[in-house]
């Protein structure tokens, strides 16, 4: 986090802080209606401090070299690939194999 935003942190805390005893000194002596105000303002400052580390989160998550996401079709598509046996088996849709080839398929004539 940046040091103005330390400070900000720093200012958004005290202003809670003096904002919850000013709730308590109403509660203690005067209308209830502005204790509750005052309870209810004394969180705006937090929610600030919450946005402020977010943003800092934010902005170190933007900061860090990230490394490309491949798409899902690009591993189906490289794993078609590495399966592929020979040239003739893939131009001819996997139902003819080159005579070298170590994996080909003995097609029966049983239907």
């Amino acid at each position: 986090m940046t040091r103005s935003g330390r400070l900000l942190c720093a200012l958004y805390l005290t202003t809670s802080g003096g904002l919850v005893s000013t709730t308590f000194l109403e509660f203690l002596h005067g209308p209830r209606w502005a204790a509750c105000l005052f309870a209810a303002a004394s969180l705006v400052p937090v929610i600030a401090v919450v946005r402020e580390t977010l943003v800092r989160d934010l902005r170190r998550a933007a900061a860090a070299p990230r490394r490309p996401v491949r798409p899902a079709a690009d591993d189906v598509v490289r794993t078609e690939l590495e399966g592929a046996c020979c040239e003739r088996w893939w131009t001819s849709l996997g139902t003819r194999h080159d005579t070298g080839c170590p994996h080909p398929t003995r097609r029966s004539s049983a239907a």
